[in-house]
């Protein structure tokens, strides 16, 4: 597992940003109307989410729609196994 993932999920925002699209796909604003932080700070988390892979982006006009990878989350939780075994 990539050390960004790690990093990705020790962030209290992002894990809350992961859990909110566990539900669903969000826009950038939507995302960011759930949280009382800037919008710049909310895209830093969906730029370090994005890049560690945990959420993927699709681009519908000049909008962005987030969507969870869940891929990671489970390579995660193997490590996570691993440890605790």
């Amino acid at each position: 597992m990539k050390k960004g993932v790690w990093e990705a999920m020790s962030d209290k925002t992002r894990r809350e940003i992961v859990w909110l699209l566990k539900s669903r796909p969000y826009t950038a604003g939507e995302i960011a109307d759930q949280f009382s932080l800037a919008p710049a700070t909310v895209s830093h988390h969906l730029s370090v989410l994005r890049e560690s892979k945990l959420v993927t982006v699709t681009r519908r006009a000049q909008t962005l729609i987030y969507s969870l990878d869940v891929r990671q989350l489970r390579g995660l939780r193997r490590e996570i196994e691993e440890i605790i075994e």
